[in-house]
């Protein structure tokens, strides 16, 4: 079992995001006899995977669609399928808009580069 601060360590998140998670309903930790957050490794799992889908612009509230499907069962498989479908979609766009924002920076980085260059070169020739 963890506490709070050692999954927000763990996870590289922080307690505050955890209990904001708990509060949305995308996490229910456990509770001790002192009414303290316990977590298991269910919970890292799931909280590493929620991490991924932020980490990806999925936004909170399909999170927390996709994770009260979750907890109502196996009958809501073809609707978690079809949200993750719909995420995987939007990944593939921004992978294509990251690739082609890529190439246009890789331009201008060559530009520049030609740009110094040209101007070393002239004021090389400049001094003899």
């Amino acid at each position: 079992m963890y506490t709070i601060s050692e999954v927000a360590k763990k996870l590289d998140i922080s307690a505050h995001t955890l209990r904001y998670y708990e509060k949305e309903g995308i996490v229910i930790p456990a509770r001790d006899a002192h009414e303290v957050r316990v977590y298991d490794d269910s919970h890292i799992r799931w909280l590493g995977f929620v991490k991924k889908l932020r980490e990806t612009k999925m936004p909170i509230a399909q999170i927390k669609k996709y994770a009260h499907l979750l907890q109502e069962g196996d009958h809501t498989t073809a609707a978690r399928l079809r949200l993750l479908e719909k995420h995987h979609d939007s990944i593939q766009k921004q992978l294509h808009d990251l690739i082609e924002t890529e190439k246009m920076l890789e331009r201008k980085i060559v530009a520049y580069k030609e740009i110094m260059k040209q101007t070393e070169e002239e004021e090389g020739s400049g001094a003899l």
